[in-house]
């Protein structure tokens, strides 16, 4: 639960701290005095939007602090670890700095965090209402939703089988339009890769061949020159007519060397290397006369390896720079050719899933439907129970639960499914569409919220409603902002009952003009207002029970010295006192 709040340059608000506890606290105080900077304040803690304009007069920065108790919300602790922060002594600090030209910073267990963050981890903490929750409230998800949580276990686990049936449905549609939508292209990718396949199996090309026939191209078109090079080479080593050649004129050398090899030792070695040169020479001779015999000039040869060259530059311009590249593409496209020629298989097979998926929602969607349905009777027997304690004793609550149907669609279309022989609109959320109705008075039949309640009685009726979803509720605080406008007399003597009783199991913060819901505060926070002429300022105060009979007073009758004001302060306080003992 929060603990406390520190408040600094807020509005009115120049410094002030309100110590929390458990039960129910009630923050009072003349208009103007500041009371909503309380509520503005913990906006900003959840991550509320920043406005500039709430800054103090004069103050460059606003802060607002919050300490956490963490004990039992052991999830919150995890997820304030993982954004960098501390838990301290079982507790965390929440805080949020706005300047006055609007920029705003987060922190989190005294790291700094994106607002985003403080927002995601503070959401489950508290739970804000106020005027504009009424509004709310006339919504129909929110009405929805209120249903679906006061379900509990039940609910949610229907609901989050529905939904990932739901997701998962969808996903199969959109894959199946996606396929049926790109058929035409698909076909004619595949005709296209079916003829790239057919040119290149019809060349039936090897690996590295555009290679080895581009080498072979060229020595048979220089036949003649290869061949006549290759003889005068070996007329240069090694000469048939007598000419002089270095197969010659190295065996001369070696013979002189070889005379004097007696008189010098270095002699005989040079005359040993010319013997090996000159045997090198010989093997070398005969070598290039071999190559000489092998070159031949065959037109034929060249003409076949040119026409095939001319094929494998054909492919090599379509498909890849080299023959290696076409057949990588070729490999490619045989396998994107299965696929493709399976595209009629592909659309069978998602539509089989879609249907299958379809008859699995639609049952889903059928238990969905009717476990709100009981639970909407149950909800609606609570709230009417509440209802009649607050003073609304002849109102009756109606939580009713239909399904949108419309007529039978064309064949092929996605949205509406049968259920029970009825076509019906489904959405992320099921078939059902949930209002509550109220009768205010015996006799008038159920109409809408918006319709059938004035202020007043939206009030109670959502006061009502949080009452049978605490139970439900994962909320440990509630804060009501003034929630009870419009209430008066009796009727308000039962809302602070009811919060009261709220109290019992969370934490509820109540800022309020009443003094029969003040009269039932386990703690009393004033808000004072103060001027010295040119700044006004406002502090917080939790009051002693003396001082709680003076505010009561002055609620009661705006005079805090009231001799009957305090009588019937005493007096609210003594029926306060007795009702919170006997709970």
């Amino acid at each position: 639960m929060l603990e406390e709040i520190r408040i600094g340059s807020l509005g009115v608000i120049e410094s002030s701290t309100l110590e929390l506890g458990p039960g129910l606290t009630v923050i009072t105080g003349e208009t103007g005095a500041g009371k909503t900077m309380i509520v503005t304040a913990l906006g900003l803690l959840l991550g509320g939007r920043a406005d500039s304009g709430a800054v103090r007069t004069g103050a460059k920065t606003a802060r607002v602090e919050g300490v956490v108790r963490v004990g039992g919300l052991a999830g919150f602790a995890a997820a304030v670890d993982g954004a960098g922060g501390e838990v301290e002594d079982d507790r965390v600090v929440l805080a949020r700095n706005v300047s006055a030209e609007g920029r705003s910073r987060a922190f989190v267990g005294g790291a700094s965090v994106p607002v985003s963050v403080l927002a995601d981890l503070a959401e489950p903490l508290v739970a804000v209402h106020g005027q504009s929750d009424q509004h709310r409230l006339l919504r129909a998800r929110a009405q929805r939703e209120a249903l679906d949580r006061f379900g509990g276990e039940t609910i949610a686990e229907l609901l989050a089988t529905y939904a990932d049936l739901y997701r998962r449905l969808e996903a199969t549609e959109r894959e199946l339009d996606e396929v049926v939508a790109s058929a035409r292209e698909r076909a004619q990718e595949a005709d296209l890769l079916r003829f790239g396949l057919g040119e290149i199996e019809a060349v039936a090309p090897e690996p590295g061949e555009d290679a080895s026939l581009a080498a072979e191209e060229s020595r048979l078109g220089y036949s003649d020159t290869l061949r006549t090079a290759a003889e005068q080479a070996r007329e240069a080593l090694s000469s048939e007519q007598g000419d002089p050649d270095a197969l010659a004129t190295t065996s001369a050398a070696r013979t002189l060397l070889d005379g004097v090899r007696e008189h010098d030792p270095e002699a005989g070695e040079l005359a040993d290397r010319l013997a090996e040169l000159t045997y090198l020479l010989s093997d070398l001779a005969a070598d290039v006369a071999s190559y000489a015999a092998r070159i031949d000039t065959d037109p034929a040869r060249l003409a076949a390896v040119s026409e095939r060259r001319a094929a494998l530059t054909a492919l090599t311009r379509k498909y890849g720079d080299t023959i290696d590249d076409v057949l990588a593409w070729s490999e490619r496209s045989a396998t994107r050719l299965l696929d493709l020629d399976h595209t009629d298989e592909r659309i069978e097979e998602l539509r089989a899933r879609q249907g299958e998926l379809r008859r699995d929602l639609a049952t889903a969607a059928a238990a969905l439907s009717a476990a709100r349905t009981e639970a909407a009777t149950r909800l609606a027997d609570e709230v009417t129970a509440e209802l009649t304690l607050l003073a609304m004793p002849h109102a009756r609550l109606t939580v009713e639960v239909r399904q949108h149907e419309v007529d039978e669609p064309a064949p092929g279309t996605h949205g509406p499914l049968l259920v029970d022989g009825r076509w019906l609109r489904f959405t992320a959320s099921g078939a059902d569409e949930v209002e509550l109705l109220l009768a205010a008075n015996t006799g008038s039949e159920p109409r809408p919220l918006g319709k059938g309640a004035s202020g007043g009685e939206l009030s109670r009726v959502m006061l009502a409603l949080e009452v049978a979803l605490a139970g439900t509720s994962p909320v440990p605080t509630f804060v009501f902002d003034e929630v009870d406008a419009g209430v008066g007399g009796a009727a308000a003597v039962e809302v602070g009952r009811r919060l009261a009783e709220l109290a019992r199991t969370a934490q509820v913060l109540v800022v309020t003009h009443l003094p029969q819901v003040a009269a039932y505060a386990d703690r009393h926070v004033v808000v004072e207002k103060s001027s010295d002429g040119t700044v006004t300022s406002s502090g917080l105060t939790v009051l002693d029970e003396e001082q709680r009979e003076r505010e009561l007073s002055r609620m009661l009758a705006g005079l805090a010295d009231s001799e009957s004001a305090l009588a019937h302060a005493r007096e609210l306080l003594d029926v306060a006192q007795e009702a919170r003992a006997a709970r």
